[in-house]
C-alpha cells in the first residue's frame, strides 16, 4: 500500500488507522504468515501496537498481539503469567527506552561503582531476555536506549563517566555485544529513530506525563515503522532484488541523446557527484546478496556504453540483467522476475520518471515502486523504507549474485542439449544432504520463510523454532546443498518430520525453483525415506495446504509414489507411502553425501 511506503504521511496514518487496517485486509490473494507477538512494554504501548499491526499486515504478515500491562515488562518476561503462557508468544519484543533505567550514576560516584551498574542493569534486561527465550524459544527483539533529551554535563555528558549519554552508550555496547553472540536475538535501534526524528521533539515531556509514551505520539508510526522492517525479514518478507532505470536515476541526463561522453557522473561536479554516491550505494547492496537489474528505455549499446564509462561506479557486469530495450517497463520487469525465477513481489523498481512509475504499479500491482522524488531522495527513500533489512549475512548471501549468474549460464548449456538427461550429466551434479547443521541454521530458516512455490505446507518457522527441532529426537530433519561444474547452488532445499510409533510424518518440504527438475526432490525423498527405514518407520505421511502459489506441487507426493488418503473442501491434501516393503530410489543424476 502506496501510503504505508516512506515518505508517508504519519499524521494521517494515525487518524486513519482504521479505514487503513479495513482497506489492508480486503485485499485478496494475499498469503499471509500468521504469528504471535508479545508486546512487553516498559511504557504505553497501545498506539505501537496498532501501528505495527498496519506495517506488518502491509508486508503480508497477521499478527496476533499480548500486550504487557503497563511497565510490567520485567515481571512477566522473569515470572511469566497465564495468559501469556497459554498466547505461547512466537517473538517478544521488549519495548524499553531509556526512561526504564533504574540507576543512573552521579557526579559523586567513584567509576568502579559505575561499572558496577551498568553491569546490573545490563543483566537484568539480559534475565528477562534469556528467561522468555527459554520459556517460549521464541525470538527476542529488545530496543537499544535512545540519547535523553538534556545534558547535565554539557558537552562533557557524552565523554565524562558519569554522564547519563556516557552510561547510555556503555549499556548500548553490552546490548550490542549480546547481540552479536546470539543469533536469535536482534536490536530495534530506537536510538537511531530518535535521532533522526529529532531528540528532543522525540522525547516530548507533555506525552509522557499526559500519556505515559516513552516517545512523541506523532512519532509513533516512524518508530513502528522501523520495528516491523526487523519482523518482516525475520519472517521472509525483504525484497530480493533492485531493478533500476538508466537515465537521470543511476546517471544524470539520457545518454541517447547526450552520448555516454556527456551524462552527469563522477567527481566533476555536483550532479555527477551526487549519482555516483548513489551508484556506491547501490552497488553495496549487491554485496549484501540484492540482486541488480536495469529496465530502461534505451539501446542497449548506449546503456552498455554509460555503464563501462571509467568513472561508472557500476559496472555492466554489476548486473544480473540489463534489459535496455523499447518495451515497456512493466513487461520487461516480468520478463525480468521470470527469468530470474523469483516472484514480481521481490522487484524493487526505481525510476525518476512518475508516469513510469505509475505504469508499472497499476500493470504489476504486486511489484514495489517507491516514490523516489529528487536524485537526492532516491538514497533516504530506499534505505528508509527497509526493503532489505538485514538481519544476518550468510555465506549464501555474500555469493548469491554469482550463484543466479551460474543459473543463466546453466540455463544456456540447457538449450544446446537435445536430451534432458543428458544435460543434467552434463553438470555433473553433487548433493550434500545431511541433518540439520548450526552451520546453515540461518539459511534453512531464510528458506521456510521465503519459499512459496516449490513448498508443500507453507510453514513458516523463526530461526529459534528451527534450532528447537534440530535438537528434538523425535524428528527426521534434511538440508540439501546441490553443487555442478558451474558452481555452488548453496543451501537450496529443506524438510523435516516428526515420528509417531512407526509412522514419520513430513511437516515441511520444500525447495527452491532454482534447482527445480534437477533429481533433487528425488534425491531429498530417497534420503528421508532412507532415514525412516533406519528407525522402524513403515508409512510415511505427507500433506499438502494449497496456496495461491504452490500449484506446481500439488501432485508432488503422487508423483514420488503416495497414495492420497483425503482430500477435503480447500484442496487440502493428506498422502501415505507405505515403505514396509522397502523402497526403491529415484535418484539418477545427483552423487549424494561422496
Amino acid at each position: 500500500m502506496l501510503e504505508l511506503q516512506y515518505p508517508y504521511d504519519a499524521e494521517y496514518i494515525l487518524r486513519k488507522k482504521k479505514s487503513i487496517k479495513k482497506a489492508l485486509l480486503a485485499r485478496e490473494n494475499i498469503n499471509y504468515t500468521t504469528k504471535k507477538i508479545a508486546v512487553l512494554g516498559g511504557s504505553t504501548t497501545s498506539n505501537v501496537v496498532l501501528m505495527l499491526e498496519l506495517f506488518l499486515l502491509d508486508n503480508g504478515i497477521k499478527a496476533e498481539f499480548y500486550e504487557s500491562e503497563y511497565n510490567r515488562f520485567w515481571e512477566d518476561a522473569v515470572f511469566g503469567n497465564p495468559e501469556l503462557d497459554e498466547f505461547g508468544p512466537d517473538l517478544v519484543y521488549f519495548h524499553t527506552t531509556s526512561r526504564n533505567i533504574l540507576n543512573f550514576p552521579t557526579v559523586k560516584d567513584p567509576q568502579d561503582k559505575i561499572e558496577d551498574m551498568a553491569r546490573a542493569e545490563f543483566d537484568r534486561f539480559r534475565q528477562a531476555w534469556e528467561a522468555v527465550q527459554g520459556r517460549y524459544h521464541c525470538t527476542v527483539i529488545q530496543n537499544n536506549m535512545e540519547q535523553p533529551f538534556y545534558r547535565l554535563l554539557g558537552n562533557s555528558d557524552v565523554s565524562d563517566v558519569h554522564g547519563r549519554l556516557n552510561f547510555i552508550h556503555r549499556l548500548n555496547s553490552m546490548f550490542y555485544e549480546y547481540a552479536q553472540a546470539h543469533e536469535t536475538f536482534y536490536i530495534h535501534d530506537a536510538n537511531y529513530q530518535a535521532s533522526v526524528y529529532g531528540v528532543k521533539r522525540w522525547a516530548d515531556p507533555a506525552d509522557w506525563y499526559r500519556y505515559k509514551y516513552a516517545m512523541a505520539v506523532a512519532a509513533i508510526p516512524d518508530f513502528a515503522f522501523s520495528l516491523s522492517h526487523i519482523i518482516k525479514a525475520i519472517y521472509g518478507k525483504n525484497k530480493k532484488a533492485l531493478t533500476l532505470d538508466l537515465d537521470n536515476t543511476l546517471w544524470g541526463g539520457v545518454v541517447g541523446d547526450d552520448g555516454p561522453e556527456n551524462i552527469k557522473i563522477g567527481q566533476e561536479d555536483a550532479v555527477s557527484e551526487l549519482y555516483s554516491e548513489f551508484q556506491e550505494y547501490v552497488k553495496a547492496h549487491k554485496d549484501l546478496g540484492i540482486l541488480l537489474t536495469v529496465n530502461s528505455k534505451n539501446d542497449e549499446e548506449n546503456a552498455i556504453a554509460g555503464l563501462s564509462r571509467p568513472d561508472s561506479v557500476l559496472k555492466p557486469e554489476d548486473f544480473l540483467i540489463i534489459k535496455a530495450n523499447w518495451e515497456n517497463k512493466d513487461r520487461n520487469l516480468v520478463a525480468t522476475a521470470n527469468e530470474i525465477n523469483i516472484g514480481v513481489d521481490s522487484l524493487v523498481f526505481i525510476d525518476d520518471n512518475p508516469a513510469e512509475r505509475a505504469i508499472v504499479r497499476d500493470s504489476v500491482p504486486s511489484s514495489t515502486v517507491p516514490e523516489v522524488g529528487l536524485p537526492e531522495t532516491y538514497i533516504d527513500v530506499i534505505d528508509s523504507n527497509g526493503f532489505f533489512e538485514v538481519t544476518g549475512i550468510s555465506a549464501d548471501d555474500l555469493k548469491r549474485n554469482e550463484m543466479y549468474k551460474a543459473n543463466l549460464e546453466r540455463a544456456a548449456t540447457e538449450s544446446s542439449f537435445a536430451d534432458y538427461g543428458e544435460y543434467l550429466k552434463s553438470l555433473e551434479m553433487v548433493g550434500e544432504i545431511r541433518a540439520f547443521d548450526a552451520v546453515y541454521m540461518a539459511r534453512i530458516a531464510e528458506l521456510t520463510n521465503k519459499s512459496n512455490q516449490f513448498n508443500l505446507t507453507t510453514r513458516r518457522c523463526s530461526l529459534a523454532e528451527i534450532e528447537q527441532i534440530a535438537q528434538d529426537p523425535q524428528y527426521i530433519t534434511l538440508y540439501g546443498r546441490l553443487l555442478d561444474r558451474f558452481g555452488d547452488n548453496g543451501v537450496v532445499s529443506v524438510a523435516f518430520g516428526h515420528i509417531d510409533g512407526k509412522t514419520a510424518d513430513i511437516d515441511l518440504w520444500l525447495m527452491s525453483c532454482r534447482v527445480l527438475k534437477r533429481d533433487m526432490e528425488c534425491a531429498m525423498m530417497d534420503e528421508f525415506v532412507r532415514l525412516c527405514l533406519e528407525r522402524g518407520v513403515t508409512t510415511v505421511v505427507g500433506h499438502y495446504y494449497p496456496t495461491a502459489k504452490n500449484k506446481m506441487v500439488r501432485d508432488f507426493f503422487a508423483d514420488r509414489g503416495f497414495t492420497l488418503v483425503n482430500e477435503d473442501g480447500e484442496g487440502n491434501r493428506l498422502y501415505e507411502l507405505d515403505i514396509s516393503g522397502g523402497y526403491e530410489t529415484t535418484n539418477r543424476y545427483i552423487k549424494v553425501n561422496p
